[in-house]
């Protein structure tokens, strides 16, 4: 019987690191290569937004995007339901955005470490016990 891979959860700012060729972008990789990666199922919305947020500021063309979004729906990803009760409370307990709290909550739930570039949320994961590898 084959071994599953272990997994990892990432977070929105790694997925964007990888999709628009960002400098931390191989770090990410080798950090996430031969796992399974587990996230809360809002992050594709959140690569949206964060699109759309680069448009406004001129950081990125449409075609840009969709180039990044190709690559970004080519990545195999477990998307988690966050357990709501438990985010909004990681979220009052930490004084963070419910973003973020999915993403921490899913880190615990799964038992995995969180690739982030936020450093934020990597200072909340730490506070919370959560392995959280330097990117």
């Amino acid at each position: 019987m084959e071994r599953s891979p272990r997994e990892i959860t990432v977070d929105t700012s790694a997925f964007l690191a990888v999709v628009l060729g960002e400098p931390e972008r191989d770090r990410v990789v080798q950090l996430t290569a031969d796992c399974g990666l587990v996230s809360p199922g809002s992050v594709p919305w959140e690569v949206g937004n964060a699109f759309s947020a680069m448009f406004k500021r001129k950081r990125l063309s449409l075609e840009e995007a969709r180039e990044g979004l190709a690559v970004f729906m080519g990545i195999p990803v477990r998307y988690a339901i966050p357990d709501l009760d438990r985010a909004v409370a990681l979220a009052d307990q930490l004084k963070i955005y419910a973003y973020d709290a999915y993403v921490l909550e899913c880190a615990i739930r799964f038992r995995t470490p969180l690739v982030t570039l936020d450093r934020q949320v990597a200072a909340s994961a730490a506070t919370l016990g959560i392995a959280c590898p330097e990117v």
